[in-house]
């Protein structure tokens, strides 16, 4: 043959003659490597859907239908490359049952049979069964009781006397013998008073071990449980139905938060189903009986007022025998509230007191002292001088929600041993909240018990 013509050398002709040949030999043991692999997969679906005669059959298991396997289709010419894509696709749905689940045809017949699972690398290996443990669902969390104080009391637990003492105990497992004297100048430096952080000091000293001094959360345990203690005073059950009609003096300086407070407990009894009739006796400041008209308008009570420096003991003493004939079930009296340190002011108090006395058997019924927790130990102050002019039966501590010097209800209730009836923790009517020492102390500290 002459080669002598063609572009090539006769060298090339043959190595591309070569190769040719080469890819043709190839293709066609790929086809038949392929059909011979599909063949010993199908010999795998046979012998898990076949139950072995040499395998005895459990007591009461179902009897299983074998599963006729499907005639394989014809390989058609050019099929290397569908072959290479069916290889590479999912198995078809009779070789899901190597994998736990049984044919769809055959469900129902094998419903109680357990599931078996068979190894790709044996093509004649057993089949197995799979015990199946169901997955148990997450229990669910248990719901941690929040006091509805905690946020109220942010400012307090985040910058008071008690995230101090927190920073002290932080990441320690034990306590340096000097931590005394760390929580002596927190106390000290704090808002409750140096008579009560002096109380509680010495109490740590002879009440806790040395042993329990090094301990975190035995002094930490300890101060919770103090505060507490200081709070829960003897008083008597608040019952409003124990006079009719019973009779609420309030007194306090101004801007403490008296008149709003006056209008939000009158809101709350009024949503009992309580008739209320409140008296303006705050006569000197001009805007005091307007807006303790605003309030009664919003809660639906009656008010009495007079003209502006009427005498306050008129007016008040008008307003609950008004509050007696026409059957009323609260009276609550507001009064003038200007400086404390005013000696006339006192008197006047004294007088109203008096007055009351005359005006309904019993009255007033109660006599609560409100204080703005924001004026810190000057509250602590303003109480002694009020209970001193007046027989105080209950404290309301406001704006607890504005400051970080509510640790000063330590203070009180230590120092001058009179109940915290409420407290003022938003402007909201529902954020005036009945005094629970409990629910206080896990709102105050719960931050730092993790």
């Amino acid at each position: 043959m002459d080669f002598s013509s063609l572009p090539i050398s006769p060298t090339e002709l043959y190595e591309l003659i070569a190769v040719v040949g080469g890819v043709g030999v190839t293709g066609v043991l790929g086809v038949l490597f392929v059909r011979r692999a599909r063949a010993a997969r199908q010999r795998q679906i046979d012998a898990v859907d076949e139950v072995p005669a040499a395998l005895p059959r459990r007591q009461g298991a179902p009897k299983v239908k074998a599963v006729e396997p499907e005639p394989e289709p014809e390989e058609e010419p050019g099929a290397e490359r569908q072959a290479d894509k069916e290889e590479e696709a999912p198995p078809p749905r009779s070789a899901r049952a190597s994998s736990g689940r049984a044919p769809a045809h055959a469900h129902k017949e094998r419903a109680e049979e357990p599931e078996t699972a068979v190894p790709e690398a044996a093509p004649a290996a057993e089949p197995r069964s799979a015990q199946v443990i169901p997955f148990p669902a997450p229990a669910a969390p248990k719901e941690k009781k929040v006091s509805a104080l905690a946020p109220g009391l942010a400012r307090t637990r985040s910058s008071g006397f008690v995230a101090r003492l927190g920073e002290l105990f932080s990441g320690r497992k034990e306590l340096d013998p000097s931590i005394v004297d760390e929580i002596e100048k927190v106390l000290l430096t704090a808002d409750i008073g140096v008579k009560t952080s002096q109380k509680l000091l010495e109490e740590i000293r002879s009440s806790l071990s040395r042993r329990e001094l090094k301990d975190p959360e035995a002094v930490w345990a300890f101060l919770r449980r103090r505060s507490a203690e200081m709070l829960s005073l003897p008083a008597p059950e608040l019952d409003f139905s124990s006079a009719k009609p019973f009779v609420l003096l309030v007194i306090g300086v101004n801007g403490s938060g008296k008149t709003t407070t006056i209008g939000k407990l009158a809101a709350k009894l009024a949503g009992d189903g309580k008739r209320v009739l409140l008296a303006a006796g705050d006569t000197f400041r001009a805007a005091a009986a307007e807006q303790l008209e605003i309030w009664a308008g919003r809660t639906g009570a009656t008010i009495v007022r007079g003209k502006e420096g009427a005498d306050p003991s008129s007016v008040i003493f008008d307003g609950v025998k008004r509050a007696a004939t026409e059957s009323f079930d609260v009276a609550i009296a507001d009064t003038a509230g200007r400086l404390h340190t005013k000696v006339d002011l006192m008197q006047e108090l004294q007088k109203v007191r008096r007055t009351l006395a005359k005006a309904a058997p019993g009255a007033p019924h109660e006599t609560w002292l409100v204080i703005d927790s924001t004026s810190g130990q000057n509250a602590i102050a303003q109480a002694q001088i009020f209970t001193e002019a007046m027989a105080v039966s209950g404290i309301v501590l406001t704006k607890l929600d504005g400051t970080a010097k509510g640790g000063v209800i330590l203070g009180i209730a230590d120092q001058l041993r009179i109940p915290v009836r409420y407290v003022g923790v938003g402007e909201t009517v529902d954020d005036l909240r009945r005094f629970d020492p409990e629910e206080f102390v896990e709102a105050l500290f719960a931050p730092l018990e993790g």
